[in-house]
């Protein structure tokens, strides 16, 4: 497979109109709906599709309700950017498994504060 930089490369630009910041909003999220299937067997994921493409709604519905046009702006650049650098393959396993730690550990150990945690990891 032959990774061309430029192919998945766009114009930063910004919107008029909250219609129009709408329509792109949906566009990118379908582009990351499609490519689901795809960033599964690139990075050799043992999770199914279905999880990732959950993931992927969860990270749009964050900014669900973000109405300022800059703001909705900047969210989809770094959409942008992060869909290219996920599908020309930039990024490692590792980053891409990020999004995935919630799931592997829904409940995360509160810190106590640091002489607890200090008291609790002990001398090895």
């Amino acid at each position: 497979m032959t990774i061309v930089p430029t192919l998945l490369a766009k114009t930063s630009r910004a919107s008029t109109s909250p219609a129009e910041a709408r329509q792109r909003v949906i566009h990118a999220y379908r582009e990351w709906q499609r490519a689901a299937p795809e960033i599964c067997s690139l990075y050799l994921l043992d999770i199914p599709v279905s999880t990732v493409r959950s993931k992927i709604r969860q990270e749009f519905e964050r900014h669900r309700y973000v109405k300022q046009l800059p703001v909705i702006d900047v969210l989809l650049l770094q959409s942008q950017k992060e869909y290219q650098e996920t599908m020309n393959y930039w990024k490692q396993l590792t980053h891409i498994m990020k999004y995935f730690n919630a799931e592997e550990n829904p409940s995360p150990k509160v810190s106590q504060g640091f002489m607890q945690n200090f008291l609790e990891v002990g001398y090895a």
